[in-house]
C-alpha cells in the first residue's frame, strides 16, 4: 500500500507539489443514492414540487460544487475541469434516486474529488428542497465508481 502523500517528513499536512507531474486526460466517476418516502418521490417525478424543479436545480448544484471542490477540501488543487455531467435515475421500487457525476480534466492532478464532491452536494440539494415535506430522507453509497489517467492510470470498482 502506498503512503499517505498529504503529509511532509514531520507529519504535518501541506498541499501535494504537483509541479513535476505530467499533464493528461483525467476522468473519474462517482454516485451516490438518496432514499425518501414514496410521496416525496411522487412529488419529484411529477414536478409538483413548490420550490420547482428539484433535479434541475440539484444539477446545477453539483456542476456548481465541482468547480468549487478546492475552496471546500483544503488540500485540493484548483482544476479547470473540461467537462462535468450529472445524471439522476429514479429507482421507484426503493423509492430513491441515484445520483451520477462524471467529471473531466486535462491536468496534473486527478478529479476524483471534484466528482465526489458533485455528487454530495447534489443529493444535498435534493434533501434541501424536499425537507420540508420528507427530513427522514437518507443520502448513503457515495463512492468512486472509476477512475482513469495520471501516473495510476485507470482503475474500476470491482
Amino acid at each position: 500500500m502506498s503512503k499517505l502523500t498529504h503529509f511532509n517528513q514531520a507529519g504535518e499536512a501541506h498541499m501535494v507539489d504537483i509541479a513535476g507531474k505530467a499533464s493528461s486526460a483525467r476522468r473519474a466517476i462517482a454516485a451516490g443514492r438518496i432514499t425518501m418516502q414514496a410521496e416525496t418521490l411522487k412529488l419529484i417525478e411529477q414536478g409538483g414540487h413548490k420550490k420547482g424543479d428539484v433535479l434541475g436545480v440539484a444539477r446545477i448544484s453539483g456542476i456548481m460544487a465541482t468547480k468549487r471542490t478546492a475552496d471546500l477540501v483544503p488540500m485540493c488543487h484548483p482544476l479547470a475541469l473540461t467537462h462535468v455531467a450529472v445524471e439522476f435515475e429514479v429507482d421507484a421500487a426503493t423509492n430513491a434516486i441515484d445520483c451520477t457525476v462524471t467529471a473531466e480534466t486535462t491536468g496534473q492532478t486527478g478529479v476524483e474529488m471534484e466528482a465526489l464532491t458533485g455528487v454530495q452536494v447534489s443529493l444535498l440539494t435534493i434533501y434541501d428542497m424536499c425537507k420540508a415535506v420528507d427530513r427522514g430522507m437518507v443520502i448513503s453509497d457515495v463512492r468512486l465508481l472509476e477512475k482513469s489517467g495520471g501516473k495510476s492510470g485507470h482503475w474500476k470498482r470491482g
